[in-house]
């Protein structure tokens, strides 16, 4: 009796959730194996979030720091792109469940889904408060401070125009640093001269950190120079007392009030729920604690990189939730997955390489600190553009935010000024 012919071995079964800076970079460098890849995304775009604030603050567009993720894998064969949401994963089954119903098999799978806004137990706060994480997110925030200037203009009632001209921006970290800067130029440059009956000059910033200093991950020196640079530009700083309350009318904090009617949260975030997904175990923030090589804990075949995860680093405490830590696990988890492939099983730990720390105030300010060299004012604002615009993806966009960027130094003018649809909260606070 003839024996009959056995099936070829299927393709390895790569599915990678979240088109980020660490998800793209696992797909970038597993192009090329002789694997079935699937990206999922929620979104159709891979965003650049380190300039997500300068769309909040009218001074890029929305287009020159995202990319068609299709666009961008379309050379890759043995990738498929699928927009939709996760909802959870069947260890069991070895299947991603997606929110219209389809069960995505895989043999490796990689979690990279990143991290919200998080509002320590106060949900409720987001109306009033919007966070800054996706490119939805920078339009509400540009709507909302644009409008606040409008609104301030049409209004008679002495108070209720100071209301409107008092921006607060909540958390002292790099986003909520470089949020309060460029609000300042705005108002102080970009605006003169447009309104008739206010002095957008006159608008009023105010930066609350409940610690004991802004950019708490930077050296103290450097720290102390940025809340320096800060009130330089107008900006005033209250460190020390956490923001209690946050409503339609404002903000309480240290035992007291402050009316606005503009408030931006920069004070934390909250990992997506990949823990409760997996069983896995998660720390305070949500994030997956995975093993040294970023695998999940009695799953081999599930990593979980970027935002999703906490890493250790050895005697230095933790990975910092940052892009080029994403992108070096991204790179990491490739290689494991490659030599898996190739028959080689043994773990492989993952070490960070930290390069530095970087952050603008305002348009001709930042502070740099690679370790070996450490710079502060003009010159760091050019060092922190020039990596930033090396890491955009694409000439026209590198082209385009240098000449942005150029024009808004020279002239303060800033092209992308636009108000688009009011939400609902918005329209109560009028």
């Amino acid at each position: 009796m003839m024996e009959r012919p056995t099936a070829p071995n299927p393709q390895h079964r790569i599915v990678i959730v979240g088109a980020g800076f660490g998800g793209l970079e696992a797909v970038s460098n597993l192009r090329n194996v002789d694997a079935a890849i699937t990206i999922i995304d929620q979104r159709n775009h891979h965003l650049f979030q380190p300039l997500l604030y300068q769309v909040a603050t009218s001074t890029l567009a929305t287009s020159e720091i995202a990319w068609p993720i299709r666009h961008l894998l379309h050379k890759y064969k043995n990738v498929k792109t699928l927009l939709g949401s996760v909802e959870g994963v069947d260890t069991a089954a070895r299947t991603v469940l997606t929110a219209d119903g389809e069960a995505i098999p895989y043999d490796t799978l990689v979690l990279a889904t990143g991290a919200r806004h998080a509002y320590f137990g106060h949900d409720d706060w987001e109306p009033f408060a919007p966070g800054l994480k996706t490119l939805e997110d920078a339009t509400t925030i540009r709507r909302r401070i644009l409008t606040a200037f409008e609104m301030a203009e049409r209004d008679p009632d002495p108070a209720r125009r100071a209301e409107y001209l008092t921006f607060v921006i909540i958390g002292g970290g790099p986003t909520g640093v470089e949020i309060a800067g460029t609000i300042a130029d705005l108002a102080r440059d970009t605006l003169k001269g447009d309104f008739r009956v206010i002095d957008p000059a006159t608008a009023r910033v105010v930066l609350i950190e409940g610690g004991s200093r802004v950019l708490a991950a930077f050296k103290e020196d450097m720290s102390s120079y940025a809340k320096a640079a800060l009130e330089t530009l107008g900006v005033t700083v209250h460190l020390g007392n956490p923001v209690t309350e946050c409503h339609v009318d404002g903000v309480e904090f240290g035992g007291k009030s402050l009316r606005a009617k503009t408030i931006i949260w920069a004070a934390g975030v909250q990992a997506s729920p990949a823990a409760k997904w997996l069983g896995a175990p998660a720390d305070r923030a949500g994030r997956v604690v995975v093993n040294p090589d970023l695998t999940v804990p009695d799953h081999p075949e599930i990593f979980v990189i970027g935002d999703t995860a906490t890493v250790g680093n050895g005697d230095k405490g933790m990975v910092p939730g940052i892009a080029p830590a994403a992108k070096q696990q991204g790179v990491h988890i490739a290689k494991t997955i490659k030599a898996r492939l190739a028959g080689d099983q043994s773990s492989r730990p993952f070490v960070y390489h930290h390069a530095g720390d970087l952050a603008t105030i305002g348009k001709r300010a930042a502070v740099t600190d690679f370790g070996w060299i450490k710079l502060k004012g003009y010159l760091a604002w050019w060092l922190w553009g020039l990596a930033h615009i090396y890491f955009l993806i694409g000439l026209r966009n590198r082209l385009a935010v240098a000449l942005s960027w150029l024009w808004i130094s020279v002239s303060g003018a800033r092209s992308a000024r636009l108000i688009t649809q009011r939400d609902a909260a918005e329209a109560e606070s009028e």
